[in-house]
């Protein structure tokens, strides 16, 4: 799978630009600021619909203009697919297939991709939001029709939140709030399960991919960590989930859990159980890695999660992952970040990619068996470096 060409209108900071990746290994090589990170940043935008910089798709529409597009051509298992998203302030989003109208969900799946960038150390040093985000990512890749759930589900739990608040005040009859609880125990069921299933997958290759970039760092170990794992009062996992339990028996102990917990709910307004509350334990040997990994260690914990979600859905075969389910790799400034064992070890794990996306400050910083094609950014073009 491999990205060949890329135009952007009114996108970030470009009005217009065309961008054609010729080989495997391309860097995008510009001081900050000149709109590097912004060229990959719209190819993971087709792949997910979501920027891994911002959390609302406003910022990524040029100044002053009404809309911003993305257009690629996608080379997949012997096809050429033309993809193409419009981005529409204050109004839904439309999309085109092979020059054919499209819903925007119907590309998720298309396009894969895995983007390691600075703000991953959030994934070891951060708030759970992040991690869920993670896990979901990793979900809609392995298995894009979930992006349909996660999406309901925030609708859900916002309506379900929003009569919580009401539901204190008022008097009588909470049928409503029972039938909000059926939906969100239905649809969180379906996540949570989505979920155990991408981190068991994901654990053995983040083990082997720390392992080959910190070989004296011990074990990195991650695990799904739910409060469905223990019964509403207690803060110890007293009453776990069966490994194999179906979406529909997590989406029965949900629903046992809301049910449980409706007085402290109306008191205090909020949704106290569900897979937003719910986050991905990482462990180096038998210590949390958030607080107690040094700097270095949080680093090569970030760069296991990528390195391994790359690894899994490169060898996936699920239904969803099509002929050629290889995801195009992005490498967004984080060499700068990486002391030499690490860079090494990174460019050794990668060079055998269909297709790698590297962007740097200067060239100097990407080791020189990753470089390939090197593209200048600067003042808004993009040239070639012969």
């Amino acid at each position: 799978m491999r990205v060949t060409h890329l135009h952007l209108t009114d996108f970030r900071s470009y009005r217009d630009l065309d961008v054609t990746f010729s080989g495997a290994l391309t860097t995008l090589v510009g001081r900050n600021g000149e709109g590097k990170t912004n060229i990959v940043e719209a190819v993971r935008y087709l792949s997910t619909l979501t920027s891994h910089r911002v959390a609302t798709d406003a910022p990524l529409i040029r100044s002053g203009a009404d809309r911003a597009v993305i257009q690629a051509r996608v080379a997949k298992a012997g096809r050429s697919l033309a993809i193409e998203v419009s981005l529409h302030p204050g109004k839904a989003n439309t999309a085109r297939l092979n020059r054919g109208a499209a819903k925007p969900r119907d590309l998720v799946g298309i396009l894969r991709t895995v983007v390691f960038a600075p703000e991953d150390l959030a994934l070891v040093k951060g708030d759970p939001g992040g991690r869920r985000s993670f896990m979901d990512e990793l979900c809609v890749a392995l298995q894009p029709s979930i992006a349909g759930d996660l999406s309901d589900y925030d609708r859900v739990l916002r309506q379900r939140s929003s009569m919580l608040k009401t539901a204190k005040h008022a008097r009588g009859d909470l049928t409503m709030l029972d039938i909000w609880d059926e939906k969100l125990a239905e649809l969180g069921g379906r996540i949570v399960a989505a979920r155990r299933r991408a981190v068991a997958a994901l654990a053995p290759h983040v083990a082997a991919a720390y392992e080959s970039v910190a070989p004296a760092g011990g074990e990195c170990a991650i695990s799904y960590a739910t409060s469905l794992d223990h019964t509403p009062d207690s803060d110890h996992d007293d009453s776990p989930l069966a490994p194999d339990a179906s979406a529909h028996e997590i989406a029965m102990v949900l629903l046992s859990h809301l049910t449980q917990l409706r007085p402290k709910e109306l008191e205090r307004g909020v949704c106290l159980a569900g897979p937003h509350r719910d986050d991905l334990a990482i462990r180096l040997g038998e210590m949390p890695a958030k607080g107690y990994a040094s700097h270095g260690e949080s680093w090569s914990c970030a760069l296991a999660l990528r390195l391994g979600s790359y690894e899994l859905l490169t060898v996936d075969d699920g239904p969803d992952a099509g002929d050629d389910g290889e995801p195009v790799l992005i490498l967004d400034d984080v060499f700068a970040e990486l002391d030499a064992g690490r860079r090494s070890a990174l460019a050794a794990r990668v060079t055998t990619a269909s297709q790698v996306l590297i962007t740097a400050a200067v060239a100097e910083d990407v080791p020189a068996s990753l470089q390939g094609e090197i593209l200048k950014v600067d003042a808004g073009e993009v040239t070639r470096v012969e």
